[in-house]
């Protein structure tokens, strides 16, 4: 029984929302953190998200302990005679030198491959399967006849593995430059010049830019295939192939250097210089004919004989200006499919 009822006459009810609206009263608390499709979206992604964090951990962590031993071995190198080649036929300084070599190698021979085959493998398990599931499920065709716009939908379906792609190949580019640079380039084990066939893709902006386009490449392919695990297979071999194109057109994002030098018949030609890619090269004649490397195979003894090599290269300095073509070149082709993807998506019955 209430106190009123004792006192005296009841008095009316309040209405429970009134006075949050009219007293003055702090406002009613909002729910934190993403809503809607947002929230969707990270849903569907959480696995994916933390399975590439927990890789992106482990290989930083692997990169910057390769940095610390490799250095820790160059610094007693050269504490200990041991740092220039003619040292490395005492037994103490060959096999401080295998160590260096052993670090060298793992960085070029397994983490430089993986690195290369990074947008292949994000166009395979991120790009393709993210509309062809949703094409199978018939999500798409739920999302059409919803208050959600097709346009925000795909935004929002694209912006978290986007985003997720974008942080984590960032870092990852930002440290095997870090290390290429200091620890293999400029280091005693290992010859690996910039333009060389897995060295360009794990540096600069190139890992950035191929996973981006790999990964809309991949959802386009699962928009027109609107299977996952043909989108997946598919998606593989168009990226793949997309690489390969792009490694034909490289030497012509940034104009040549053309270089004259006396033949060298210890060297067989020219003679590019230390970190150069050399795209052409060959001989010229005493009559002043100039013949392609290729044509030397064919009439050995006249390109023996030459007392001029030529030669077209692009040097070390090369490689900032043809990443920023390519990258430039790969982010406006990942604009237009994803334009594409867009349009088909918006597109009656599609």
């Amino acid at each position: 029984m209430s106190t009123s009822t004792l006192s005296g006459p009841a008095t009316p009810p309040h209405p429970a929302a009134a006075p949050a609206a009219n007293d003055g009263s702090a406002p009613a608390r909002r729910r934190r953190g993403p809503s809607g499709a947002l929230w969707l979206v990270l849903h569907q992604n959480r696995a994916a998200i933390r399975s590439v964090a927990i890789l992106l951990v482990l290989v930083s962590a692997g990169l910057i302990a390769m940095h610390v031993l490799i250095q820790d071995r160059i610094g007693l190198m050269q504490q200990t005679s041991c740092y220039t080649p003619a040292s490395w036929e005492r037994i103490e300084c060959r096999i401080q030198f295998g160590r260096v070599e052993m670090l060298s190698r793992m960085f070029t021979d397994i983490l430089q491959p993986a690195v290369t085959a990074l947008p292949v493998l994000i166009g395979m398990f991120l790009g393709g399967p993210l509309l062809a599931q949703e094409y199978e499920r018939g999500t798409v065709r739920l999302v059409l006849t919803q208050s959600v716009s097709p346009r925000r939908w795909l935004l929002t379906r694209l912006a978290v593995p986007g985003a997720t792609v974008l942080v984590a190949t960032a870092v990852l580019a930002a440290l095997t430059s870090w290390v290429w640079w200091s620890d293999i380039f400029h280091g005693p084990a290992a010859f690996d010049p910039p333009f060389q066939g897995f060295t360009y893709p794990v540096l600069g902006l190139a890992p950035v830019a191929w996973s981006l386009f790999g990964l809309a490449l991949g959802v386009l392919v699962g928009q027109l295939l609107r299977r996952t695990v043909a989108a997946v297979l598919v998606s593989g071999v168009v990226v793949a192939l997309a690489q390969a194109v792009m490694v034909a057109w490289r030497p012509f994002f940034w104009p040549l250097v053309e270089e004259e030098q006396p033949y060298n018949n210890m060297m067989g030609g020219f003679v590019k210089p230390a970190g150069a890619w050399l795209v052409e090269n060959g001989v010229v004649r005493a009559d002043g004919t100039r013949l392609m490397r290729d044509q030397c195979f064919e009439a050995a003894s006249a390109c023996d004989q030459a007392p001029t090599s030529w030669g077209q290269y692009h040097p070390a300095s090369h490689l900032v200006p043809i990443q920023l073509v390519e990258a430039g070149l790969l982010l406006a082709l990942t604009a237009v499919v994803v334009t594409v993807v867009l349009r088909r998506l918006t597109r009656a019955g599609v």
